[in-house]
């Protein structure tokens, strides 16, 4: 990863604090339906079914055929609770073995071990989603048929681990009920620039006109289509063979740019480029077909998948054009010929996760400016912001207020209701947060993650018919209550996970909308029964517990009937 107006007050949308789904309104093909929706839907087989149902406005759950799944709404959660509904986010990065595996050459068993300790990182700071490269420069985390193991792994490109990371990573993140993005780099090929370097079968040695070397470096040329293809038949792979929820880039399209230093795809532009009116025109469009063509590669391979980006934090200044942000730093636009603006307002991501990676204040690049200035551009698009935090920043001292990340979130908060949705945060990375530089992320758990959260549902993307559950049992332990839960869906619509919500004493409710009363989630297991145990719950003090059951993009039901269990 790299450094580098005010509206009038609108309430925060329901989905982004309860268990509640919109509304169907915005705009597109017809009343109800957008063209993102309408093309998720499309990919999925499923775009005649809707057309029949919007002309009644039936909500998203309704017009997938499936029961609508309810909640009772609270747009406005306490901000001493946090919010119910927030992806929380943490980077786990392995070029250069950043942060996993710690070095290269470690056997199976402790990389396996380190990268639990990550995972037990995410959950003590009440994190549900961890974003992990896997595919750092043009070679995998997974046994691909297109490109060779990692060196990252063994210390030799190539060479077998001795077990599959990925398919172990996303075994484990479930296990915990905890998201996993597979993060890629599209167009990296090696942190040096000598091809002869890599393994002889690597596709850049087999075809060498693909390739070209900047600043030190090898890359992919994006405007040799049958480069794009290849990358995209490398991610796919991915995405066809393995559980991941998500398929994640971050700011590394064209390489940034060096003093003194050329591109050298003249000869490229030449032979591509007959369609443009400049090389800088081309460079953006060849980066827009391919994110626009994974975007719709994605949804026909999984319709559920969610596909974000995280680029540079500032896509253009107002001075260069007025629909800049208010800022004078580097321009995605620009240097990396990236349109981030593009992408969000055509509905190619379902995520925009920019890395805002200064502090607040900072006159050239003020995360103050920014986030209001995403939070605008996605709120008209439904494309989800999350925003991007340098962690990293607390501990190499360049942030030196020990609040700056806690406040970054109440800033957020506050753009929320004012401006538009702000829907998350990510953390970059992973190995700064035990560090706790400065006190930096104890101060954002204490003050925002008190409480787990919810990952914020999609309405665009399919809905699973899933039914609120039955609580069958809750019964004190030697270490706590153990709850179980029966999944009484049909056999195709069974939950993914489970919410449990608790109160304090014998009560006839729980509000599944207040988030001090989500007590945990869990991923439901093989069978109707499941069994979670809430580790949390006092001796001494009757509780009154329910149960939600979510779908796989994290729709929620409503709640059981509640369970009351005495001290």
């Amino acid at each position: 990863m790299r450094q580098p107006a005010r509206h009038e007050a609108t309430r925060l949308p329901a989905y982004a604090g309860t268990s509640s789904l919109p509304p169907a309104t915005s705009s597109g093909m017809m009343s109800g339906l957008g063209r993102r929706e309408f093309l998720t839907m499309a990919t999925a087989g499923t775009a005649a079914a809707a057309i029949g149902v919007t002309i009644a406005a039936l909500d998203p759950a309704t017009a997938l055929g499936a029961p609508a799944l309810t909640g009772n709404a609270t747009p406005e959660p306490s901000s001493a609770a946090g919010l119910k509904r927030e992806l929380r986010a943490l980077w786990i990065a392995s070029v250069e073995n950043i942060d996993w595996p710690s070095a290269r050459g470690l056997d199976a068993e402790a990389q396996q071990a380190e990268f639990l300790r990550w995972l037990d990182v995410a959950e003590q700071h009440r994190m549900n989603a961890v974003f992990v490269q896997v595919r750092p420069t043009a070679d995998a985390l997974w046994e691909s048929p297109y490109e060779p193991w990692s060196q990252y792994l063994t210390g030799t490109q190539g060479e077998d681990p001795g077990y599959d990371p990925l398919a172990f990573m996303v075994e484990e993140a479930h296990r915990r009920n905890i998201e996993l993005h597979a993060w890629f780099n599209p167009y990296r090929v090696s942190m040096q620039p000598d091809p002869g370097q890599l393994v002889a079968d690597h596709p850049a040695r087999q075809h060498p006109d693909w390739v070209w070397a900047y600043n030190g470096r090898l890359y992919f040329d994006p405007g040799v289509p049958e480069a794009g293809e290849h990358v995209q038949r490398a991610i796919l792979h991915a995405v066809e063979n393995y559980d991941i929820d998500g398929v994640h880039f971050d700011d590394y399209f064209y390489p940034y740019p060096v003093a003194g230093q050329t591109l050298p795809d003249t000869a490229t532009y030449e032979r591509y480029g007959a369609d443009f009116d400049t090389i800088e025109d081309w460079r953006r469009g060849n980066v827009d077909r391919f994110v626009e063509t994974m975007s719709v590669r994605v949804k026909e391979t999984k319709p559920w998948m969610k596909f974000g980006i995280s680029p540079f934090g500032i896509w253009r200044n107002a001075s260069t054009d007025p629909l800049g942000s208010d800022t004078g730093g580097s321009q995605s636009y620009d240097d990396q010929f990236a349109d981030t603006r593009k992408w969000v307002v055509e509905g190619w991501l379902d995520y925009i996760n920019p890395q805002i990676y200064w502090q607040i204040g900072l006159a050239v690049a003020d995360y103050a400016a920014l986030v209001p200035w995403w939070a605008e551009v996605a709120a008209g698009s439904g494309t989800q912001l999350y925003v991007g935090e340098a962690v990293y920043k607390m501990t190499n001292g360049v942030f030196t207020d020990p609040d700056e990340l806690t406040n970054h979130l109440t800033l957020c908060r506050e753009v929320s209701r004012d401006v538009g949705p702000v829907h998350g945060n990510a953390y970059y990375s992973a190995v700064h947060l035990p560090i706790d530089a400065q006190g930096g992320m104890s101060r954002v758990v204490a003050d925002h993650y008190q409480h787990p959260a919810l990952v914020p549902p999609m309405p665009h993307l399919p809905v699973e018919p899933v039914v609120a559950p039955v609580l069958a049992n809750a019964r004190r332990v030697a270490d706590g209550v153990r709850v179980h839960v029966a999944d009484i869906g049909a056999k195709l619509a069974r939950a993914t996970s489970f919410a449990v919500y608790r109160v304090a004493g014998a009560a006839r409710s729980v509000d599944t909308n207040d988030p001090a009363n989500l007590v945990g989630t869990f991923r439901a297991g093989g069978g109707r029964i499941q069994s979670w145990l809430d580790t949390s719950a006092e001796p001494g003090t009757d509780y009154t517990y329910v149960a939600t059951a979510l779908d796989r993009v994290w729709n929620e039901t409503g709640p059981s009937r509640p369970r009351v269990v005495q001290a």
